[in-house]
């Protein structure tokens, strides 16, 4: 069950009014900016983190008394790395989040998945360590082993920045242009729901974006709209994009 505002409200009272530090789970860009909100909210001091510095998918921690250190957070690393890695089959993120949610963990006990040489990163609550360690033998076809490792070094993710002119930020037609989409296309997608904004779901075609927030298009890809800078000889805005490798 996701974290929704009811229960960051909840969480961020209990902790404001018993002077103690309470976590919840990982969550996503949009419940994060909820998380902040209730805390400010309650009175009470707050810290987002995800296992390293630029996580996405963060937990919040929020006190009554100081502001919480990154070190407390219940938050492990591991590493499911190819047993054989001549037998070893290439591995997409959708593979590693379909292993672990098929052995019926919840998606918000696990955090970002970052794929490297060596094999998937893996983050996810403490108490989930042993028993993704004993379970998690397979991804696609792919045997594994996983064990707890040190975050990977530098960069999680690789991005390459891109601008684009368009009439305006709407988000159809960023999203039509950065994925290379028609009007008629991008409308369809849309109505399926499959157009993202900060991992929320966004029916609005006109919805006008903001420096910061990520665009997620299911089955295309993943950006960070940058905001805009300056315009064209045409008179069109140009946007800077982060284009997710």
């Amino acid at each position: 069950m996701e974290e929704n505002a009811a229960m960051l409200n909840e969480l961020c009272q209990r902790a404001a009014k018993r002077h103690i530090t309470l976590y919840s789970r990982f969550l996503n860009l949009a419940q994060q900016r909820e998380g902040e909100i209730a805390a400010r909210r309650a009175g009470a001091e707050y810290c987002l983190y995800g296992g390293a510095q630029d996580c996405e998918r963060r937990m919040l921690a929020v006190s009554g008394e100081d502001v919480p250190d990154e070190s407390l957070f219940p938050i492990a690393c591991l590493l499911a790395a190819p047993r054989s890695a001549r037998f070893a089959a290439p591995i997409a993120h959708r593979d590693v989040l379909g292993a672990l949610m098929g052995l019926g963990i919840e998606r918000e006990l696990i955090g970002d998945i970052v794929l490297r040489e060596a094999g998937a990163y893996i983050f996810c609550v403490e108490r989930m360590v042993d028993f993704i360690c004993q379970s998690l033998v397979q991804i696609g076809r792919t045997d594994v082993r996983c064990e707890r490792a040190e975050p990977p070094q530098g960069a999680l993710r690789e991005t390459r920045e891109v601008r684009l002119q368009v009439s305006s930020p709407r988000l159809d037609a960023i999203a039509a242009h950065l994925f290379h989409l028609s009007r008629g296309d991008a409308q369809q997608l849309f109505r399926q729901g499959r157009v993202m904004v900060d991992d929320a779901p966004c029916e609005r075609p006109d919805y006008q974006l903001r420096d910061g927030q990520v665009i997620s298009v299911r089955g295309y890809g993943r950006a960070q709209y940058l905001g805009v800078d300056g315009q064209s000889k045409k008179g069109k805005d140009v946007v800077r994009i982060a284009l997710y490798s």
